[in-house]
């Protein structure tokens, strides 16, 4: 038999013959390799229970991605094509709740090495989940949304329905072909993504706004708090004046919070965030008249790392610029319960492809 990668076959058997082993009604020791197909990662076992014998064909893949999911389900269901003496299994090291339901819309058993399974037969039935995530799956799910690859994604979900060409799309979100291409594929693996005639276009927006949201942190850059004595139509004119000379020196953008109440008004906070670059710091301090403090500061200015942040702004009235309705979005999920909630109107309004 072949390994399947950095999942051999030896260790798939030994996790199905271990989570078997705890059912009191199987013989276990009548477990034992079956011949089959020489088929990568495939293996079969015999298993007596209830005075019957039933063959486990089994298949083990290293990536449990639902692209590979699909590809393994459908291969074990040619073997096994349906109900009868042949139950089909798919093993990984780890099976995310999507890949999990993808088995078993292929009526395909499945169990991977964290603990979560679901095996049915003869009388046997044994299901079992884990809240936990191995460290590569938390870490892979944070690598798709990095600034590069957040800046290909907020293109593509600028319109869902728009098929892109690779090198459209680089140029889109200022990245290099080989970025699009790994977040192109990581897409795919994913099936959040389908490839048309006319190139690629997501087919799971809502899934992958969604996965993004629960990995989501602040964008890095420094923070400055200061004091403004300008308030109410005051306030809302020296940001018109102060947003348009920055962005003529540099760039600066309404965020969070001082971002949603021009795109879909609902939370209101006293003061501004302001995302900005050096260039654009100036302007904004002289033009809203700020003064640095350590405290009790009603205007915050972050200096962004991630110039992508200003490729997505808008400029939902004029001389008032803030940032996309996607980062936007993200940014008042940080905000506690009444921010969330400021989330949903926004997403329900602008997001509801």
């Amino acid at each position: 038999m072949k390994s399947a990668n950095l999942l051999t076959v030896a260790e798939a058997e030994a996790a199905v013959r271990q989570r078997l082993a705890g059912i009191p009604s199987l013989e276990c020791t009548q477990l034992k390799a079956i011949p089959t197909e020489a088929v990568d990662g495939q293996f079969a076992l015999s298993v007596a229970t209830g005075g019957r014998t039933r063959a486990l064909l089994c298949k083990a893949i290293t990536n449990g991605q639902p692209r590979q999911v699909r590809t393994a389900c459908l291969e074990l269901r040619y073997y096994a094509p349906g109900a009868g003496a042949v139950i089909p299994v798919l093993i990984a090291p780890y099976l995310s709740p999507a890949a999990r339901a993808m088995c078993q819309s292929f009526a395909v058993g499945f169990l991977d090495l964290l603990g979560n399974c679901r095996l049915a037969f003869e009388g046997i039935y044994l299901e079992r989940e884990v809240e936990a995530k191995p460290a590569p799956a938390r870490r892979e799910a944070k690598t798709s949304f990095r600034p590069k690859s957040a800046r290909v994604l907020r293109v593509l979900l600028r319109d869902p329905t728009k098929a892109w060409r690779v090198r459209d799309l680089a140029r889109a979100a200022q990245v290099s072909l080989g970025q699009v291409s790994h977040v192109r594929a990581a897409l795919l693996d994913k099936e959040w993504a389908v490839l048309r005639p006319e190139g690629l276009m997501l087919a799971k927006p809502q899934v992958v706004l969604e996965a993004w949201r629960t990995v989501y942190e602040a964008p890095a850059g420094r923070r400055v708090s200061y004091y403004t004595p300008l308030q109410g139509q005051r306030l809302e004119l020296g940001l018109r004046r102060a947003l348009t000379r920055a962005n003529q020196t540099g760039r600066a953008i309404l965020a969070g919070a001082s971002a949603a109440q021009w795109l879909c008004p609902y939370l209101r906070t006293p003061g501004a965030l302001i995302y900005a670059d050096a260039a654009g710091l100036a302007a904004l301090e002289s033009g809203l008249e700020l003064h640095p403090v350590t405290k009790d500061g009603n205007v915050t200015i972050v200096l962004i790392e991630d110039e992508g942040l200003f490729l997505d702004a808008l400029e939902p009235a004029p001389e008032i610029r803030c940032t996309g309705i996607i980062q936007t979005y993200l940014d008042l999920t940080l905000l506690g319960e009444r921010g969330q909630e400021a989330a949903d109107k926004l997403r329900a309004a602008k997001l509801a492809w």
